[in-house]
């Protein structure tokens, strides 16, 4: 399965590439460089097997092709109708031929709208021996904003669908401005005197208030907060979570909780203590150990579950569980099997689906467990809904900025509990580009396609109206993923993927419709092996980019950051490069070389580098943003290297820029290497300065030279 001489590298019979066509799964594409890529048969064929197609003889491929040629001719209305509002559209409704039909929408906030039918002829078609016709209603464009339901009555059968109406366009000049500056950073990274080891949802609300109140700041980005699993080993990245819905109790602050008071004084100073300890690892340059951190934190905050709370807070308890639905109560459960029976290969026969007889008697048997659980997401979102406060009251424009990871683990809650609308035997990943030039395999279960849109998006929407509950923004990290999804079948290398195609008209209007909901600015990461159309998709809708600028390339050499795009998040790096200091010292090409993840001499890679760098110290230069006796290859013209980046950056028209916390206390230690699990200790680096020291909130807050260099530009 290494070289294309391998069997499964053979090309796509015709009939196959039909199949293929018709479920949005790619034969062939355009990789970074340029050049067309086929793809093999064995791919082509494991993704369609993931879609539930046969594939296996050339009578189950046309089986495959009839039936989704009949797929849309057999419903009465559609699984869910999305629209933009502004233009009418059409409904399309399927009856015997020859049936009156009525079709109406009821609005979601109350009250019927009765569509006109159009006159537009279909030709009927034969559906499993009965002559089918197709009649036409018009959806008026001035239908409100919202969730409504079409309602189709025809011969005594009725009929419904999901209405979604989205906003034409989100307003970035409502939400943004002219420009906004903000702080990037790993949350967990970011440890203050007060921590537990990690940084917190306090320390986030602490950097806040103070770049927002004394520097000016109208945003924080930070990495994803999703749940990993409460059972150790914690995974540490924050890109492979078990659900994207919910969030990893681990960055609570066990002192903000107002029901500690309630605690005995014997169990209070029990809790003291395990923080002082945790405290005291805070100056440390160690690896961040979660496992130990979240063992300490978990004891403690179960000793405070089960104090209980007032009937003022009960109350707002009982409103948050019922917000959320079902979907905390599967999370919940998944977390109390996984505390009961560890990792989900351990589990005993019977909890294998949400709603089997089983996980319904789990839940009653552990109810106090599956509560617990509950009652760590609702103290979450009490202190994000806090932490955005307080962004807010310090005068930031817009706050806290989420970021949505791509998917979640193949073991995780979510994979358990949204199994009907997840893809089995594929994993999920981005082929060769600059990050990794051997392709990525994230080994995330997809959305399936098909499955997604019968379930009405609703996992998805459910999933962005609680990311968003607390949030001034949303980074969408990989938003090739709301179009298309690079899959790379159980058992072949990361190269040896292929694209499958997703409903983005439909995904993007729904984004639309709850960031709207929810105030907030949507900023997709559209690096890589990204087609301008893509680009100016998000563009025509409102949806901000993503400009790093050494990536931002012209004619061979570095872009002018005047001709940068304007409604962008733009920055110097990215979580997925080494900070500014490490880059110009060739970071990412020694963790390459040393981990064998490069396809071309290590030699060629710093002679690549020394030119990248040569690049931009001209164009600064010849900016007037670098002095011209700057050695940049010094120790000493580092600095100065690295605040002239940032000159240019501000340079930029960019509406959004973000500056990496690591950047302004001078850190050169790489976050995360793309493409590797163990090898790396990816995500598990705490802030330091440049010689390798921890650093602590309370000292970025104090600043420095280096951080007014960077920041002077933009401010």
């Amino acid at each position: 399965m290494s070289t294309p001489d391998a069997p499964e590298w053979a090309p796509v019979p015709e009939d196959l590439a039909r199949l293929a066509e018709a479920y949005g799964v790619a034969t062939e594409y355009w990789d970074q460089a340029g050049a067309l890529v086929q793809v093999g048969a064995a791919t082509v064929s494991a993704a369609l097997t993931a879609l539930g197609l046969d594939v296996s003889s050339a009578q189950a491929i046309e089986h495959g092709l009839e039936a989704r040629r009949l797929r849309d001719w057999r419903r009465m209305l559609p699984p869910v109708f999305v629209m933009r509002q502004g233009d009418d559209q059409r409904l399309w409704v399927h009856v015997p031929d020859g049936t009156p039909v009525a079709v109406s929408v009821d609005l979601e906030e109350g009250g019927r709208v009765d569509l006109a039918q159009l006159d537009l002829w279909v030709d009927p078609v034969d559906v499993d021996g009965v002559r089918t016709g197709e009649a036409s209603f018009r959806v008026p464009g001035d239908l409100p904003l919202g969730w409504h339901t079409a309602v189709a009555v025809a011969d005594g059968v009725t009929a419904s669908a999901p209405v979604v109406v989205a906003p034409r366009r989100l307003d970035p000049d409502a939400l943004v401005g002219d420009r906004q500056w903000g702080f990037m950073t790993q949350l967990y990274a970011m440890r203050s005197s007060h921590s537990w080891g990690l940084g917190d949802l306090h320390d986030l609300g602490d950097l806040a208030a103070w770049s927002g109140g004394e520097l000016g700041a109208g945003f924080v980005l930070i990495n994803p907060l999703h749940a990993a699993s409460p059972v150790p080993p914690m995974a540490p990245s924050p890109y492979l979570p078990v659900t994207r819905r919910f969030t990893n109790p681990l960055y609570l602050r066990v002192e903000d909780i107002p029901e500690l008071v309630r605690v005995p004084a014997d169990v209070a100073a029990e809790i003291a203590e395990a923080g002082r300890i945790l405290q005291q690892l805070n100056a440390s340059e160690d690896l961040l150990d979660r496992d130990s951190v979240w063992a300490a934190k978990r004891a403690s905050l179960w000793a405070i579950h089960r104090v209980g709370m007032d009937a003022g807070r009960a109350g707002e308890y009982d409103a948050f569980v019922r917000s959320q639905g079902a979907g905390l109560v599967d999370f919940a459960t998944w977390c109390a099997i996984s505390d009961v029976h560890g990792h989900p290969s351990q589990w005993p026969s019977g909890l294998e689906r949400p709603d089997s007889a089983g996980v319904v008697a789990f839940r009653g048997e552990h109810a106090d467990l599956v509560d617990f659980h509950m009652w760590m997401q609702w103290q979450v979102d009490d202190q994000l809904g806090s932490t955005q406060q307080r962004a807010v009251d310090a005068g930031m424009r817009i706050g806290v900025i989420s970021d949505l990871a791509v998917g979640v683990h193949p073991d995780g809650a979510d994979a358990w509990a949204l199994q009907s609308v997840l893809a089995p035997g594929v994993g999920v990943g981005a082929p060769p580009d600059m990050y990794n030039q051997m392709g990525q395999n994230w080994h995330q279960p997809p959305w399936r396609p098909d499955a997604l849109a019968e379930q009405a998006f609703v996992p998805f929407r459910d999933m962005l109206r609680t990311v968003l509950r607390n949030a001034g923004g949303l980074r969408i990290d990989h938003v090739l993923g709301l179009f298309r999804l690079w899959w790379v079948p159980s058992g072949f290398p990361a190269f040896a993927g292929t694209f499958v195609r997703f409903d983005h008209d439909a995904m993007l209007s729904i984004l639309m419709l709850e960031a709207h909901r929810a105030g907030a600015v949507i900023i997709g990461e559209d690096l890589g092996t990204v087609e301008p159309w893509v680009q100016e998709a998000l563009l025509e809708r409102g949806i901000l980019g993503t400009s790093i600028l050494w990536f931002e390339n012209a004619g061979g050499g570095p872009k002018d950051p005047h001709e940068w795009r304007r409604d962008v998040l733009a920055s110097v790096t990215v979580h997925d490069l080494p900070p500014t200091a490490g880059y110009l010292r060739d970071e990412h090409v020694r963790i390459r070389s040393e981990l064998g993840l490069l396809s071309t001499p290590v030699e060629e890679e710093r002679a690549h580098a020394a030119a990248e760098r040569a690049g931009w110290a001209d164009l600064l230069r010849r900016q007037g943003w670098l002095a011209w006796d700057v050695n940049i290859e010094t120790d000493a013209g580092l600095d100065e290297f690295a605040v002239a980046l940032h000159r240019a950056l501000a340079a930029s028209p960019a509406r959004l820029l973000g500056i990496g916390l690591p950047d302004v206390v001078g850190d050169r230690r790489a976050q995360n290497q793309p493409g590797t699990d163990q090898e790396y200790p990816n995500w598990r680096v705490p802030l330091a300065d440049a010689s390798g020291r921890s650093v602590l909130l309370e000292q970025v807050m104090q600043g420095s030279a280096l951080m007014d260099g960077m920041l002077g530009p933009v401010r």
